[in-house]
């Protein structure tokens, strides 16, 4: 069930973004954003777990801002494997990516003070 949850807040967090960032993109209805979504959160948690070890250094220099990086990198991936989506720059990657880690921060927040899981 938190699964579930967490990949309905990454999926509407996508959405904020696409809403919000004039260089994102997503061009379909929600079945496509739950895609999106599936998409960005397998990738972050194979290739974005190594890319952040990888990175330690400059995330430590960095106080952790450096992770909003690696992250628009998966999103710009994400965009170059999937025809749903499309990222026009790496600025609008960084933006959406900063949006996407608050809002879904946000809604997870919410949903386990809500929900006794």
């Amino acid at each position: 069930m938190k699964l579930l949850l967490r990949w309905a807040a990454l999926a509407v967090s996508f959405w904020v973004a696409t809403a919000l960032i004039p260089g994102i993109d997503v061009k379909g209805g929600f079945t496509t954003y739950l895609w999106v979504a599936l998409l960005f959160g397998l990738l972050n948690a194979t290739l974005g777990s190594l890319l952040k070890i990888l990175t330690l250094p400059a995330v430590i220099l960095t106080l952790g801002l450096f992770l909003i990086v690696v992250n628009a990198a998966i999103l710009m991936l994400v965009a170059r494997w999937s025809d749903k989506l499309d990222v026009t720059n790496f600025w609008s990657a960084v933006l959406a990516a900063l949006i996407i880690s608050v809002v879904t921060r946000l809604v997870s927040g919410v949903t386990k003070k809500t929900l006794p899981l």
